[in-house]
C-alpha cells in the first residue's frame, strides 16, 4: 500500500483494471485525493502506473474503514451491488458511479453509445472505423480499448464511440449519448439481475436516459424484448428503427440481401455480398454503423470506403484458414446461445460445431431447429459436457466428448469433409479450461494452423 493524504475530496476506485486505473488517473488530474482498492492482485503494468503517478492503492484486500470515508466511489463493472461493502456504501448514501459516468463529467466531446446482448464489439469497431477513416476526430472506449477516463485527461477528441455493457449502464445517471444504439436484448448475465430478465432489460434501456430531441436512437425493432418494452421507455430522440421485414423511410432495412439506410435526405444501399461482414446479425450491425455515419454527415462514398476496408474483430466469426477444403472459423467470443444462433445463420455449408464450457443457464431450445438443419456433428469441449449430451444427444447424429481444445480440434478434423465448416462457437463461458475467451480462441487458431502442416487424414 502507498499513502497519499490531503484535504481534497476523496475518490475511492474499486477495481484496478483498465477502467479503474483510468478513473484513478483522471481523479488525480482533477484534484481528488485518490485511493484505489482491488481485492485481487494488480498487474505489474497497472501497479507501475499508479506508483509513477503517486496514487495510493492496495491489492488483495479492501480496507473498509478507508473506503467508507469516500466522497465518491467509482466501481468496476465487475463488482455486483450485492457485495456487502457496496451495500454499506449504499446505506451511507455514498455516490457510486461507473468510470464512464465519471469521465463524461470532464469532457465536452459527443458520444455514440452502443449496447445490446450481442454484436456490441463488432458494431462499435465498425462505427469507429467508418468515422475515423472519414476524418472524424473520434476516440474508442468503454468495454474496449483504453479507458474513457484516461483519454479524457487530454480530451483530444470531438467524438467517442463507446461499447457499453449493462453493468456499466447500471451506474450511469447523468451521462447522455448523442447517438444511442440498442442492438438486441436476449437473456444474459441473469445471475447479476436476480434471474429476472426484466431487470436486465431495464438496465439495457438505460442507454436512452437523458436523450434530447437533437439526439438519435437506433435500434433493431424486431428484437422481441425491445419491441415489448419500447413504450415503457419513451424518448425524445429521433428514432431510427432497423427492420428485417419492411423498408424504413427513416432507418435501416435488410431485405433480399440488400442493406438500405435512410437518414433525412441521405440514402445508402449495398448488397451484403459485397461486404466483408456476413450474416443477418452483421447486416444489423452494419446498418447501425451506417446510420451513425449518416447522422454525422458522412457521404455515401466515405461510408462505402469504410465498409469495404473493415476487418472483423478477432474471435468473432473470424475465418482462420481453409485447409484441404475445410473452413475453420473462430467464434470464441460467442459466450451465449443467442450468439451461436447468429453464427449458425451465417453459413450455408454443413457445420461441425465445437461448443461447451461453463454453462450460464443456457436454453439450447433457441438453437435446436438451426442445429438440426445445419450441424452434422457436435464436438463438446469442457470439463462437464453432460448438459449438451442431454439436450442434443438425440438430435445430432454424431456428438463427441472432449476435454481440451487439442482433442476438440482433432475430433472436428476427423468429422469434417471437403466443403464443411468447423465452427468454434461455444455458447458458454471459458473459465473451466481456459483463461478467457481470447485464450480459447487463440488455442483454437494455433491448433488449426498446425493442421496445415500435417498430411491428409486419409
Amino acid at each position: 500500500m502507498t499513502e497519499s493524504i490531503n484535504n481534497s475530496p476523496t475518490l475511492i476506485v474499486l477495481g484496478g483494471g483498465e477502467s479503474g486505473v483510468g478513473a484513478a488517473l483522471l481523479g488525480k488530474a482533477k484534484g481528488f485525493n485518490v485511493f484505489l482498492s482491488d481485492k485481487g492482485l494488480l498487474s505489474d503494468s497497472y501497479k507501475q502506473i499508479l506508483i509513477d503517478n503517486a496514487i495510493a492503492f492496495e491489492e488483495g484486500q479492501h480496507t473498509e474503514t478507508r473506503i467508507l470515508e469516500a466522497s465518491l466511489v467509482v466501481k468496476s463493472p465487475g463488482i455486483p451491488d450485492k457485495v456487502p461493502l457496496i451495500q454499506q456504501l449504499i446505506a451511507l448514501k455514498t455516490p457510486i458511479i461507473s468510470e464512464i459516468e465519471f469521465a463524461a463529467r470532464y469532457t465536452k466531446a459527443k458520444f455514440v453509445a452502443i449496447t445490446g446482448s450481442n454484436g456490441k464489439t463488432t458494431t462499435t469497431l465498425l462505427t469507429y472505423h467508418l468515422l475515423r477513416e472519414a476524418g472524424v476526430n473520434v476516440g474508442l472506449a468503454g468495454n474496449i480499448g483504453q479507458s474513457l477516463a484516461k483519454q479524457v485527461i487530454k480530451d483530444d477528441f470531438e467524438w467517442y464511440v463507446l461499447e457499453l455493457s449493462s453493468f456499466q449502464l447500471d451506474n450511469m445517471y447523468d451521462f447522455k449519448a448523442n447517438v444511442a444504439i440498442l442492438l438486441n436484448i436476449t437473456p444474459d448475465h441473469l445471475d447479476r439481475y436476480n434471474y429476472d430478465f426484466q431487470q436486465y432489460v431495464n438496465a439495457k434501456f438505460r442507454i436512452l436516459q437523458n436523450l434530447e430531441p437533437s439526439d438519435t436512437f437506433i435500434y433493431w425493432q424486431e428484437s422481441e424484448a425491445i419491441a415489448q418494452n419500447l413504450n415503457k421507455f419513451p424518448s425524445l430522440a429521433k428514432h431510427l428503427p432497423i427492420s428485417l421485414n419492411q423498408q424504413q423511410n427513416q432507418g435501416g432495412s435488410f431485405i433480399n440481401g440488400q442493406l438500405h439506410a435512410n437518414y433525412n435526405t441521405a440514402s445508402f444501399e449495398i448488397s451484403q455480398s459485397n461486404l466483408p461482414l456476413k450474416g443477418v446479425h452483421n447486416a444489423i450491425n452494419s446498418l447501425c454503423a451506417i446510420l451513425v455515419a449518416q447522422t454525422l454527415g458522412l457521404s455515401s462514398e466515405q461510408i462505402l470506403g469504410g465498409l469495404l476496408s473493415f476487418q472483423n474483430v478477432e474471435h468473432r466469426l473470424e475465418q482462420v484458414l481453409e485447409n484441404k477444403g475445410i473452413k475453420y472459423v473462430n467464434d470464441s467470443k460467442a459466450t451465449n446461445v443467442d450468439s451461436v444462433f447468429y453464427a449458425l445463420g451465417s453459413f450455408t455449408e454443413p457445420i461441425v460445431l465445437i461448443m461447451g464450457g461453463v454453462d450460464k443457464g443456457n436454453d439450447y431450445a433457441q438453437i435446436e431447429a438451426l442445429v438440426k438443419e445445419k450441424v452434422k456433428a457436435l464436438v463438446c469441449v469442457g470439463t462437464d459436457n453432460q448438459k449438451l449430451f442431454d439436450f442434443f444427444g438425440d438430435k445430432i447424429a454424431v456428438i463427441k466428448d472432449t476435454h481440451s481444445m487439442a482433442e476438440a480440434v482433432a475430433e472436428a478434423q476427423k468429422l469434417a469433409n471437403v466443403g464443411d465448416v468447423v465452427l468454434l462457437s461455444p455458447a458458454c463461458a471459458s473459465f473451466d479450461l481456459f483463461k478467457n475467451y481470447e485464450d480459447r480462441g487463440q488455442q483454437f487458431k494455433m491448433l488449426v494452423n498446425e493442421l496445415a502442416n500435417k498430411p491428409n487424414k486419409n
